[in-house]
């Protein structure tokens, strides 16, 4: 599909504060995309916003919150006159046993990371449907392989592909295209955070390769914005990710194998795993949660 200019148009981005986020932000507006950021942590969306190239402002808001988003997508819109592009990318994560695992994280991972991109969804599609825009959700390597110990974030973002797959089929005819990004390990904030915890860090390494490698953010950032100055349906962050659509029929079966065996290595460390959100994102997202409930 031939590119899009992209000057002079609208770009919403959930999880704008920092790591994929802020740099699609900023390489968007370097193309002349008028950006609004969308997020938990006010200074720093202050801060990225100050710094784009083109016309910006930031939105203190949470992606679960529907009346918020709401509001958001209303007040975008007033403030830039139009919206043709929205990226679904806030996220949280957390790692370990299922059995062991902090409940209320795993249920905020979903929340997060499923439940607010269809809140985000929902909040923006009555603008993306007036200038025949593009939604881009931004899943993961997790969607198209399960992966012990991550059991919140793979559902998370199995759900948010196969959400995004479904709503192309009802939008598709009002213009707007949908298109899900794949990233594997990235260079981010989140991924440094899973890595501080030593059974998580060890057992990601005996992946086989290419998976076991963490990945710089600015290629894989390129790559998106390329999809979306396409409109493409399936963005990859790295080049192999490609290909794993064509094997991810045999993924399940084969981890169900492998993973036990690699699991046991760490039979006697497994209640080391820090519970919670990892990463700086998730620090922002239990700061905003405790001091809405003791507000």
């Amino acid at each position: 599909m031939s590119k899009v200019n992209l000057e002079g148009r609208v770009a919403v981005v959930t999880g704008g504060a920092r790591g994929v986020g802020e740099l699609l932000a900023r390489k968007l507006s370097v193309r002349g995309v008028k950006v609004a950021l969308v997020g938990l942590e006010p200074e720093r969306l202050k801060e990225v916003s100050g710094r784009l190239y083109a016309e910006s402002d930031w939105w203190h808001a949470d992606v679960t919150d529907q009346d918020a988003m709401n509001q958001v997508a209303a007040e975008v819109k007033e403030r830039f006159g139009r919206i043709d592009i929205v990226i679904a990318n806030a996220g949280v994560a957390t790692g370990g046993p299922l059995v062991s695992s902090d409940a209320d994280a795993w249920r905020r991972v979903i929340e997060v990371n499923l439940i607010g991109s269809a809140v985000t969804a929902r909040a923006f599609l009555p603008a993306l449907m007036e200038t025949r825009g593009y939604l881009l959700q931004i899943a993961s390597l997790a969607a198209l392989t399960p992966a012990p110990m991550m059991s919140a974030y793979c559902a998370s973002k199995s759900g948010v592909e196969a959400y995004a797959h479904c709503l192309r089929g009802e939008v598709g005819h009002k213009g707007v295209d949908v298109g899900v990004g794949y990233l594997s390990w990235t260079d981010t904030d989140m991924v440094r955070g899973a890595d501080q915890d030593d059974v998580m860090r060890e057992l990601r390494k005996r992946l086989p390769w290419p998976t076991n490698k963490t990945y710089p953010l600015g290629p894989a950032v390129d790559r998106l914005v390329d999809g979306i100055e396409r409109r493409s349906a399936h963005v990859y962050g790295q080049w192999w990710l490609r290909g794993m659509q064509s094997i991810r029929g045999a993924l399940p079966t084969l981890i169900g194998t492998i993973g036990p065996r690699e699991v046991r290595r760490f039979d006697d460390r497994l209640d080391q795993v820090r519970p919670g959100l990892v990463g700086a994102g998730g620090a922002a997202d239990e700061q905003e949660r405790t001091a809405h409930h003791s507000g």
